[in-house]
């Protein structure tokens, strides 16, 4: 099932398994950040608002907008 980044809580964990549509330019911009598929993620912090979403992604802290992180498609890893 695929999900999006705004359907985890902090503390969870996931795969990115691809992108959903949207610019060829924000899709490299996310890749050259990490965020390729089958790269494991963990959300932790959330904003009060929902926006921006914090994650830890190959070893540090990447901060997204709700907007940008719409693009992700994942899938929730079970601990």
């Amino acid at each position: 099932m695929t999900l999006k980044l705004k359907d985890l809580a902090v503390g969870d964990r996931a795969a990115v398994t691809g992108y959903g549509k949207g610019g060829q330019a924000y899709r490299q911009k996310l890749l050259s950040m990490g965020l390729t598929p089958g790269i494991e993620i963990r959300v932790t912090r959330v904003a009060p608002l929902g926006d921006p979403v914090e994650i830890r992604v190959r070893g540090y802290a990447l901060s997204l907008r709700r907007d940008e992180a719409d693009t992700l498609e994942i899938r929730r890893i079970d601990a």
